[in-house]
């Protein structure tokens, strides 16, 4: 399970692979191409450094990031202060029950640090924290499962069946990415039906 690892002792090693000190390429390509309501409210559940998180506030969208680290949120707000549309807080995704809905969960590197035997509670927990047909835009690693993670492996067809009985898949595809990570990322655009 994610809360197995001991993520603030990671980020406070700097043992962060994942985090490369900006925001998906995927997704800064992704913003610049759709247009959403200004009034959209994202959530980004596993946010580290809050880079992701940043590019969705940089947008004009009212950003909530969480994530089980606390050292990881303190270098995020400091990263961030100044972006008065970006709030961070600590919170388990899976478990937490949201007040009030979001309009978009976003996440990258969430659903890969997930055991695969969780994964179940991490497609219920995403309906839960979505309004009716709120939209899910992911950045998911495509490789082989491994039991051994993270980061856990997982397929395309992995991630459909996960997420097709709650949404509808609207796109899928390769996205720009990292130069470590090419061929080894792929976006899907869901709508949570009715």
């Amino acid at each position: 399970m994610i809360q197995e690892t001991d993520w603030d002792g990671r980020y406070r090693q700097e043992d962060t692979p994942w985090d490369k000190g900006e925001p998906a390429p995927g997704l800064v390509d992704w913003l610049k191409k759709n247009q959403l309501d200004p009034r959209t409210r994202v959530l980004v559940p596993g946010c580290g450094r809050g880079h992701d998180a940043s590019a969705w506030a940089k947008a004009g969208f009212e950003t909530t990031a969480m994530d089980l680290s606390d050292r990881a949120l303190n270098d995020a707000r400091e990263s961030y202060e100044s972006l008065p549309n970006l709030a961070f807080f600590p919170g388990d995704f899976l478990h937490e029950q949201p007040q009030d809905p979001y309009d978009l969960v976003f996440e990258h590197t969430l659903f890969c640090a997930i055991a695969p035997d969780s994964r179940e509670t991490y497609a219920s927990s995403l309906v839960r924290w979505l309004r009716p047909r709120g939209h899910f835009l992911a950045i998911h690693f495509v490789f082989p499962l491994s039991e051994q993670g993270p980061p856990y492996g997982a397929d395309r067809e992995e991630i459909i069946r996960r997420f097709e009985p709650n949404f509808q898949l609207l796109e899928d595809w390769s996205p720009r990415s990292f130069k470590e990570r090419q061929s080894e990322e792929r976006m899907f655009w869901w709508q949570k039906k009715p």
